[in-house]
């Protein structure tokens, strides 16, 4: 099976664990990869206006990916699915921060463009309402139904 990896949002102004940042990269040397940053454009999406908060002007990706995509907002930007799509890819392994926000999001556009989104769990964090990433994993289960259990089901190699 023909698989990528997505990294969503794996940049400073969300504070990810150093560990969570190793073990992505890690697992994206291993596979084509692309990765999203969040920057903020007030004019695109009112994060400042609507939720008094903002990413970082400048944030880079904490993780080498083969490609990176600069967002505006919850959803990838279409250029990114579209490198996914351009890649063959079957399934798309999703990790990153905000499980239950723009890691969710990552999952209905990849959905939507036909692609099998796949979340890999232990490698998100979700948003400060549940940082445990639980919740983004239930809802993930719930409209996609592919969520892994385990670094086996990677299908690496």
């Amino acid at each position: 099976m023909k698989q990528a990896l997505l990294i969503v949002d794996v940049q400073p102004s969300f504070s990810p664990p150093a560990e969570l940042v190793g073990d992505i990269a890690a697992l994206a040397a291993l596979m084509p990869s692309v990765a999203t940053v969040e920057r903020h454009d007030e004019s695109v999406t009112p994060f400042e206006r609507q939720l008094g908060w903002k990413p970082g002007p400048a944030d880079d990706s904490l993780v080498l990916a083969d490609r990176i995509f600069v967002k505006h907002g919850y959803l990838p930007p279409p250029e990114a699915i579209a490198h996914l799509r351009s890649l063959g890819t079957q399934r798309v392994l999703v990790c990153g921060i905000q499980a239950d926000t723009c890691v969710l999001a990552a999952g209905f556009a990849l959905f939507d463009a036909g692609l099998h989104p796949t979340l890999i769990p232990w490698l998100c964090i979700g948003s400060s309402l549940d940082r445990s990433g639980e919740l983004g994993a239930r809802l993930w289960r719930h409209h996609f139904g592919a969520v892994l259990t385990h670094p086996d089901e990677l299908m690496i190699g």
